[in-house]
């Protein structure tokens, strides 16, 4: 018997400390081996070097560079990984300098575990996307074992009048950009009207936004009864999914559960992500989960609030939703709850505190619906279901004219109910 597995990649970890207290390296590094660990590759080591700014050439300074290439043959590592974008020229240097291993960043990291999970036809376009616009300023070339002058002869090597070979490849890189793009078009077309219908009916739109692994499915999973993927992993989902929900007073909403956040996260995957993210831009109200028992809890809040502000969507109404606090230590929960007097501590895996986030976002509801008094012919007795459906109704009695109803309306059905009011 022979083991036929293909061995993990062995990784070795690079990082700078600038000295910011709001991520300390330690936790950023740690952050980097989970993302290193969700790709199937396996941490063999760590270095690091205190710098205020990053080296213009090679991202850390010389002596650190051989440093880390003589850490390298030593653990047989099969990659480098940064955890910042390194510059094409720093790759490019780092390569040339640190010898026969991958050097990869956190970003391409990121896009390779995105690769990775994508399912949907949308998820996968998205992520060639970003691969390719992550690539198209890397490229150097792709035959370099020719002479260094590429069109000096040879079968294959001519390519055009005074047009090298990186010429033509970052041509057919912008080629499949523009192609990606076109195709993404389409299926973005689909979510478009799929967006425009939920409008239409006037559901109240409720998504679910937070760091990675924050516990976003796990919790539509247990308001819905989806079942919607939930690994304890990095990016375990990418698909925006929605589900209706209905509320103990009776009315129904959609919750949509969206890509995580995190620290660092790519430009060029925020672009890419563009619809999936207008979810969240879409919304009537955003829950922002947070892995209250993580360590770098703050820092984690603060990443999913600069990217909702990259969307657009930082304006929107908010609930602060502590998920996992059956991690937490009393003294430590008690001390949260002073902090953040408004968030609601659930935990999506036992249940506890889903009551109270059901009444929280009812509230929110209320705030902001319109109070209308309105007497619906029974002729229109349609008129008196939608308010069932999609208003909170207060009051309702019988006359001989029609329903009396008492209701409070999403602004959207106002003008709905505009010709019944009394």
């Amino acid at each position: 018997m022979h083991d036929t597995a293909v061995p993990a990649e062995r990784a070795l970890l690079v990082g700078i400390d600038r000295g910011a207290a709001e991520w300390p390296l330690e936790e950023s590094l740690a952050e980097l081996g989970r993302l290193v660990d969700t790709d199937g590759a396996e941490v063999v080591g760590t270095l690091s070097q205190r710098l205020s700014t990053p080296n213009a050439r090679t991202f850390i300074g010389k002596g650190k560079v051989v440093e880390v290439a003589t850490a390298a043959r030593a653990l047989a590592a099969d990659v480098v990984v940064f955890d910042d974008e390194l510059s094409p020229t720093q790759q490019s240097n780092l390569e040339k300098e640190i010898g026969d291993v991958k050097i990869i960043d956190r970003t391409a990291l990121i896009l390779d575990i995105f690769a990775l999970h994508a399912t949907s036809r949308e998820g996968r376009l998205q992520v060639r996307l970003a691969q390719s616009q992550y690539l198209l300023p890397r490229l150097r070339g792709m035959w370099s074992h020719l002479a260094s002058n590429r069109m000096g002869g040879g079968v294959g090597s001519r390519f055009g009048e005074g047009e090298s070979q990186l010429e033509v490849d970052r041509r057919m890189v912008r080629k499949r950009i523009g192609s990606i793009k076109a195709e993404l078009g389409k299926v973005q077309g689909e979510r478009v009207t799929q967006r425009k219908a939920r409008m239409a009916s006037a559901l109240f739109k409720v998504a679910l936004a937070g760091y990675t692994n924050a516990g976003k499915s796990s919790l539509l999973n247990a308001l819905t009864g989806a079942d919607v993927l939930a690994y304890d992993k990095l990016f375990a989902t990418l698909d925006s999914t929605t589900r209706r929900l209905v509320l103990p007073e009776g009315r129904e909403i959609t919750l949509t559960d969206t890509v995580g956040f995190i620290q660092k996260l790519p430009t060029t995957l925020v672009e890419a992500f563009k619809s999936t993210l207008d979810e969240i831009s879409q919304a009537d109200l955003i829950l922002h989960m947070v892995d209250v028992s993580a360590p770098q809890r703050d820092a984690q809040m603060q990443a999913v609030q600069e990217v909702l502000e990259q969307i657009g969507a930082h304006g929107l109404a908010q609930v602060l939703v502590f998920n996992k606090c059956d991690l937490l230590d009393e003294d430590v929960r008690e001390t949260l709850a002073a902090r953040f007097p408004q968030a609601v501590f659930v935990s999506a895996l036992t249940g506890e505190g889903i009551d109270g986030l059901t009444t929280r976002i009812e509230q929110v509801m209320a705030a902001a619906s319109v109070l209308l008094s309105v007497l619906v012919p029974y002729a229109s007795g349609s008129l008196v279901q939608l308010a069932h459906e999609r208003c909170s109704v207060v009051s309702e009695h019988f006359t001989e004219d029609g329903v009396a109803l008492q209701l409070q309306a999403p602004p959207a059905l106002v003008s709905r109910f505009e010709a019944y009011t009394v």
